[in-house]
Formats: C-alpha cells, structure tokens, sequence
C-alpha cells in the first residue's frame, strides 16, 4: 500500500509540474504580446490594487497578527505591516513600471561585417523567472509588475509570515492580466507553503524555469545556492557601511548618517555600519553618536568610540559581520580612507557602500577602488533602491558578478539574441 507521505509527495510534485508547465505556456504568449497590451494589464492591476484597499489590509491585519504570536522580530514586522501609503505606493510603483520603456525588442549594438552581413544584438526576455523571497508583500506586487514589463512568466513564492497579504496582491495582478486579455497563469503565486514545493522548484523545474531569484536573508540565499540545479541571481545580504571621511562636512554628515540607518532599519540598504575618521573624531564622533541614539538606534562601538560617550556599548568581533536590520548600528574610528575600504572589503557583502566628503579625490578613489554592487557619494545608503534608481521598483538587489549586478529591474530580466541579416553569403572553406 502506498504510504500517505509518499502520495502527498507525489501530488505535490505533479501541482508544481502544473504550475511550471502553465508558466512556459504564457511566456511563449508573452513573446507575442506587443507593449501596449503590457502597459494595460500593468495599469489595470494596480487600479485593482487601490480598489482592493480594504481586503489587502484586512490580509495583512491577519498576517500581522500571526507574525506577533510568532514573536517575529521588530525589523521583519516592519518588512510586513502595511497600511494605506504603503499600498498606494505599490499601485503607483506598478504604474512607474508599466510608464517605462519596453525593453523587449531594443537593439542594443549593431554593426556590419565586411563581407556584408548585419547583425543586431536584440534584448529578450529570459522566460520564466522564479522568485523566493521573505516578509515584505510588496515584492509580490514589484516582481509580478516587472517580470510582466520585461516579458517574462513567473512563479512566486512567498514567506509563510505574508502569506494572506501575497495572496490579496497576487489577485489584483491576475485581475489585471484578464482585463486585459493575458494569461492569467503569467504570474503565478505557489498555492502552498510546504517547504518542500521549493525543493521541488529549485531541483526539479529545469525544464519549465529559466532563472530563480531568491530575497531574503543568509538561511534563504544559502539553501538556494546550494539547491538549484537552475541559474541563480544572487542577492545577499545588505551590510552597507557609510564612511565620514576627514573632509566631511559636519552638518551634512549629521543628516545622512541618521537617515541612512534609521529611516527604515529593516530595509537592505540601512547603514549597518559606520566608519569615522580618526582625524575628525575630535570633532564629529560625539555629535554622530548623539544623534543616532536620539533617534532610538543603539550604537555599538570600538574601544575609541566607547571612549568618547559612555552610553556606546562594546562592538564584539562579530558586530563587523552583522546585518541587524534594526535600530542597532557598529562605530569603529578609522586611520583614513585606506584603513576604512580595508574594512569594508573584509566585511562587506558588496551590496552599498556610501563615502560623505568634500574630497573629491578621496570620493573617486572609494568609488573606483571600491567593487560593491553600489557607490554613493554624500548620499544616503538607503537610496539603493531601483525606484530611486528611476526603474520604477526593483526584485532586488544583485550582489553578484553575472547578468547583473545592483537594482533588479525590467531591463536587468533580459538576456539577447543575435539577428543577422544577409543577402545569400556563404562561409568559405
């Protein structure tokens, strides 16, 4: 007799064969869908998201309410609570999208060969995309709009914490995708949160799934990375350093810091780690350290840091490894600018680094010696963001070396073909 266990299996493996197979078919039909049918099923559904108001808090009241019995963490609830602006700024981050540029079809290099043919380098889509992310429901609403934009079928998976939050944005795409006469199946959202459905995704949809991008933290990243047996965009995790260089302006310094760390913690742009000249700590250290810990961050510090105010608790070893996506943030006094990219090459993710000077040849030095996936120059690190960026939202941001590299967007969820065009040349011997 066949065990339960194994027929659970079975019927598991067949939903996602399913749900794979469905996929293929609408990015086949996506590929002959021409933009302005796009750009509609784009602002339908988010004209579904701002009249589904109501239903889409009510999920997320739910899921809120779960996730504090849960005793979920004060950053992962605040990647999950939303309210009215929160959810407007989905609907208007679909419409952003859908107002951007087609990127399918653009020619992207041609030239002509001596011996007469014409060849174009042509941007595609990549076909189906599978994404696996954590806590925040917007990414449900940013991943489906812009795999849409850029072409591309996808199948999302969710956190357990979101899962009713997910599923009230999943119905307002799919309403916008039938109103506007596209396959309901071009955005698909995993129906169960049994962990073995992504085992499943990861090992055995191959033939159905083109790329997996995973978001979330380093457990997610790394199960991934091990499990796939499909190309991975990777996105790690966010442990952006800001460095107040010797040339910094004070006031200015003031500003940034603050918000770089505490406009949302939560977010994977927040500063997790701060980096001060040894040259100004006389001068800035203590007004920086005030700062933050008015603002509610805790600070933890070296022992030169712990020096100037006495309220900086110890910083161990391992706070120079940390992503703590809250009000927490590491202070270590630096011996100049190369002492600080030292730093930030041995413990940084290479997601965003931020310099604040008025040197402009330390800036360029940081911004040309530094590899992280983002540079910024007096700016805040909380600013890596593909909106911000002008790509209407973002997936997330790539860390790696291949395809892409920073802020996820439409044209960033392309690859290209070539078209070669001749008048009847053959290859000589």
């Amino acid at each position: 007799m066949e065990s339960v266990g194994n027929k659970t299996s079975q019927d598991l493996q067949l939903q996602m064969r399913l749900l794979g197979e469905a996929a293929k078919k609408a990015a086949d039909k996506l590929t002959r869908i021409n933009s302005e049918i796009k750009t509609e099923a784009l602002f339908l559904a988010a004209e579904a998201i701002r009249n589904s108001v109501d239903s889409i808090l009510a999920a997320n009241a739910a899921d809120m309410q779960k996730a504090a019995k849960r005793k979920l963490s004060n950053a992962l609830l605040d990647r999950l609570a939303l309210d009215n602006n929160r959810v407007s700024a989905m609907a208007e981050g679909i419409e952003s999208i859908a107002n951007l540029p087609d990127p399918v079809g653009v020619v992207v290099g041609e030239w002509d060969r001596p011996n007469g043919l014409k060849i174009q380098r042509v941007r595609v889509p990549l076909g189906v995309i599978g994404i696996i992310y954590e806590s925040r429901p917007n990414v449900t609403s940013d991943a489906g709009a812009l795999c849409l934009k850029s072409g591309n079928a996808v199948i999302l998976r969710g956190g357990s914490e979101a899962a009713l939050s997910n599923a009230a944005i999943h119905s307002c795409l799919v309403q916008g995708l039938a109103n506007a006469g596209l396959p309901e199946t071009a955005v698909q959202y995993m129906p169960t949160q049994d962990r073995e459905a992504v085992g499943i995704l990861l090992g055995d949809m191959s033939e159905f799934v083109d790329v997996i991008v995973p978001r979330g933290g380093k457990s997610l990243i790394s199960r991934v990375q091990q499990d796939a047996r499909i190309p991975v965009m990777g996105h790690l995790e966010g442990l952006c350093h800001t460095y107040v260089h010797a040339a910094a302006d004070l006031d200015m310094a003031r500003k940034v810091v603050v918000n770089a760390k505490m406009r949302r913690p939560g977010i994977c742009g927040a500063t997790e780690t701060l980096l001060v000249d040894q040259a100004i700590s006389d001068s800035h250290l203590q007004f920086l350290i005030t700062d933050l810990i008015e603002a509610g961050c805790e600070v933890r510090g070296d022992e030169f840091t712990q020096k100037i105010d006495s309220r900086v608790k110890r910083a161990e070893d391992s706070d120079w490894n940390m992503e703590y996506l809250e009000a927490i943030i590491s202070v270590r006094v630096v011996n100049g600018l190369d002492e600080a990219m030292e730093h930030i090459r041995q413990y940084g993710s290479g997601h965003t680094e931020a310099i604040l000077t008025e040197d402009n040849l330390a800036a360029e030095r940081f911004l040309n010696e530094l590899d992280s996936a983002i540079l910024l120059h007096n700016a805040s690190t909380q600013y890596a963001d593909g909106g911000e960026f002008g790509m209407g939202a973002e997936i997330g941001i790539a860390t790696g070396r291949i395809h892409a590299r920073g802020p996820v967007g439409a044209e960033q969820l392309t690859s290209y073909k070539y078209v070669v065009r001749g008048s009847g040349q053959t290859r000589p011997k």
